[in-house]
């Protein structure tokens, strides 16, 4: 069984990106971009723009997908599509009912390379995608 997910790249205008920090058991906050499983009938897109307003508070518009990740993950094959999202709207507040999210920043991408990660593959797609940025 696959488990398939969307994760949203959200860069502010100060060169910020959204960020949401979970808590492992035993562990200090790991954090990673927002993020989570599709639903039944739900697109890569549509679960995307929900995963951000569950975990953060914010509404968002999905520009592009920038990275597809396949990979394992807990022991589970996992299918992950990562898109560059824009704000529009919403507020800071956490609301995710799976209750995993600790906290909500928006971290100066400058530090991606010295942050706790939840997913340590996930810096590279981070970092990769700000290169090409430039």
């Amino acid at each position: 069984m696959m488990w398939e997910g969307s994760a949203a790249i959200c860069i502010n205008e100060k060169d910020e990106i959204l960020m949401v920090a979970q808590e492992k058991p035993n562990e200090p906050e790991l954090w990673s971009v927002p993020s989570g499983g599709v639903e039944e009938n739900e697109t890569f897109e549509e679960c995307c723009a929900r995963e951000v307003f569950e975990e953060t508070g914010y509404r968002i518009k999905v520009i592009k997908k920038v990275h597809e990740r396949d990979g394992i993950t807990y022991k589970v094959d996992v299918h992950v599509k990562y898109f560059e999202v824009q704000l529009i709207g919403g507020e800071k507040k956490i609301q995710d009912p799976d209750q995993l999210i600790l906290d909500i920043s928006w971290i100066p991408i400058s530090k991606i390379s010295e942050i706790k990660m939840l997913f340590e593959e996930e810096r590279e797609i981070l970092l990769n995608y700000l290169q090409g940025r430039n």
